[in-house]
């Protein structure tokens, strides 16, 4: 039986939300091991001058706990 944890992240990029989901999961891999999946809460940009500078996203990553 495996034992698996939850976190939430923010993260985002200039790019895209896929490209914000996967900053997210960098940068958690950083201190998390064994990640085995991503959950996309919530999706939101920032606009600036009627165009959107930032895509962000709120995600919750899974990872086995060992």
């Amino acid at each position: 039986m495996a034992v698996l944890k939850v976190i939430e992240i923010l993260a985002n990029s200039k790019d895209s939300w896929e490209d914000a989901t996967r900053n997210a999961v960098k940068e958690a891999g950083k201190s998390v091991k064994n990640i085995r999946s991503v959950y996309i809460n919530e999706q939101s940009c920032m606009i600036d001058n009627d165009s959107i500078t930032h895509f962000r996203v709120n995600v919750k990553i899974t990872f086995e706990v060992k």
